[in-house]
């Protein structure tokens, strides 16, 4: 399971105009591609680079519609300020099959996500404090393969969702 590095981090938000308003203009990211997910969002980029997929990703949170994220990413409480509303931590790595065996090794629970406009595989687990992991595997060691399930009781374990 060689991680290469840190890929980005999220963070959840119920204004996301202010937050993505903030990153621009304080801290100079600026917004690019963010593929068409059921929720609202921007990812947002350091430079003219997009081939790392961004390294802060925003995620608006519709309290009227709030279906698209909960099937792609769960359901979280949101505390109003802090560290709290940070949603996941992501790496890029390489060796699904063998993070899938580590994961059924320990008993940990995960879930399988395929961005196929990104050319992407994720694993999403959770740490012992709660917070989010994801996984980001060239879609390519995927291909053809049969996704195991979890043998923790109650994971979900969904490709393509």
């Amino acid at each position: 399971m060689p991680i290469s590095k840190l890929a980005h981090y999220s963070i959840r938000t119920t204004d996301l105009q202010k937050s993505c308003e903030f990153y621009e203009r304080v801290l100079g990211f600026r917004q690019g591609y963010r593929p068409p997910f059921d929720f609202p969002g921007a990812w947002l980029y350091k430079g003219g680079d997009e081939n790392d997929f961004g390294t802060v990703h925003i995620i608006g949170i519709d309290p009227d519609n709030p279906e698209g994220l909960l099937a792609y990413l769960g359901d979280k409480d949101l505390p109003s300020s802090g560290t709290g509303t940070v949603d996941h931590i992501a790496f890029l790595a390489t060796g699904v099959t063998d993070m899938w065996k580590t994961l059924e090794v320990e008993g940990i629970a995960w879930r399988d996500r395929t961005v196929p406009s990104l050319g992407l595989h994720q694993i999403f687990i959770e740490d012992p404090s709660g917070v989010t992991i994801e996984l980001n595997y060239p879609a390519s060691e995927v291909a053809n393969l049969k996704v195991p399930h979890a043998a923790t009781a109650g994971a979900a374990n969904n490709v393509g969702d």
